[in-house]
């Protein structure tokens, strides 16, 4: 198994690398294209709704098809996708191209999500999603260093298909490896059965669960779209100094999760759910507080560190909450309504501002936090007292 999770964290990288290539590239593209500037954005939810919709759909394929099988399938399809990408004749075909990348995104996190929540420690969780930072991190500096040698976007996108595709490679040479990852047929370690989307949702808590899910990713997407901008309306930042920060809130998130991994030896998953959102609290009251502009800074950093933990250890906690036999079903919704979280609450924080101004910023914060930390402590209670029913 120590060969397989190699890959594994080799695929959270790869996972990664294009999640943050649009937004680098978007600039030269734009030129190249004659694009309007809100296409980008157009863009990035035709990926997300594609992610959202294979991550619900993730438990109907896997009831099928082994892990290893859907992981080669959904990487080779981002790697197509990012190759068309290389190749689009305008920005338009980006959208057609831009629904495989969804589609392949979506599909192998919620299957890699699931394998490693049966099948590893929760420290391996955490570590996974901290290369995930890792991969979000190197697809902008490759984007960068091809623009700045003047090989162009083009050749940025070119190289990450590249690394796509020995990852797709290596995958199929080691298919034998994922013998355990059958999510919907009875093994020996999980037992797993298919349940529908409608069962999974009329499960006992499983809408708390997702709406923990929901406002977990509109914390964290919000923060960190939204922390430039703050910080020069109300704090005179300028966009240099203001993005440096938002560089840091993400590599709060990076940092956190390695730090997490560590922690989650000796802590319980369910506790560092619970502490990483307090420390969410108490970086939104620093952002909120009449402070100076370093307690701002502060709290943002706090946010990052703070959610580090939270999405992989209420991750690696599903099969606990609901039984390893359905837990595919289960992770596949937490990652759609993740998704949809993720793609909605920024969006409405932006129609806000116009009316009631940029100050509105840590207040939306708080306010998705405290329903993040309230329907976690409320499914957590549930849950224990269901387990303590049954001993």
């Amino acid at each position: 198994m120590t060969v397989l999770l190699i890959i594994i964290y080799a695929a959270f990288i790869s996972l990664g690398l294009p999640d943050s290539l649009l937004g680098s590239a978007w600039p030269a593209m734009r030129a190249g294209f004659d694009a309007p500037v809100a296409v980008a954005g157009y863009l990035s939810m035709t990926i997300c709704a594609g992610t959202i919709v294979s991550s619900f759909l993730s438990g109907r394929i896997l009831a099928r098809y082994k892990t290893g099988a859907v992981t080669v399938v959904s990487v080779a399809m981002t790697a197509a996708a990012l190759f068309g990408f290389s190749l689009a004749p305008s920005v338009w075909s980006m959208f057609l191209l831009a629904i495989p990348l969804g589609l392949g995104a979506g599909s192998v996190d919620a299957s890699l999500n699931n394998f490693v929540a049966l099948h590893y420690e929760s420290r391996h969780m955490n570590w996974l999603h901290c290369f995930w930072g890792i991969g979000a991190t190197i697809g902008p500096m490759i984007m960068a260093l091809n623009i700045d040698t003047g090989s162009g976007w083009r050749a940025g996108y070119l190289t990450v298909a590249i690394i796509q595709s020995i990852l797709v490679i290596v995958l199929f040479s080691t298919l034998g490896l994922w013998k355990n990852g059958t999510a919907g047929r009875p093994t020996e370690n999980t037992g797993a059965r298919f349940i529908s989307n409608r069962q999974a949702i009329g499960l006992p808590n499983a809408k708390l669960a997702m709406l923990g899910f929901i406002f977990f990713s509109a914390t964290e997407t919000t923060t960190g779209l939204w922390a430039s901008s703050y910080l020069s309306v109300c704090h005179g930042f300028t966009e240099a100094a203001a993005a440096t920060v938002a560089s840091c809130f993400y590599g709060g998130i990076t940092a956190g999760r390695l730090i997490a991994g560590f922690v989650s030896i000796k802590v319980k998953s369910s506790d560092l759910i619970r502490w990483g959102q307090l420390i969410c609290v108490a970086g939104a009251l620093l952002i909120l507080l009449p402070l100076s502009a370093g307690f701002a800074v502060a709290g943002i950093i706090m946010i990052g560190l703070g959610t580090a933990p939270v999405f992989p250890a209420m991750l690696h906690e599903t099969p606990n909450r609901f039984g390893k036999d359905i837990s595919q079903a289960l992770v596949g919704i937490e990652m759609g309504t993740a998704y949809i979280g993720a793609l909605i609450a920024p969006m409405l924080l932006g129609q806000l501002v116009p009316l009631a101004g940029m100050g509105l910023y840590p207040y939306f914060l708080l306010v998705c936090i405290l329903i993040m930390l309230s329907s976690s402590e409320l499914l957590q209670h549930r849950i224990s007292k269901q387990h303590q029913s049954v001993n």
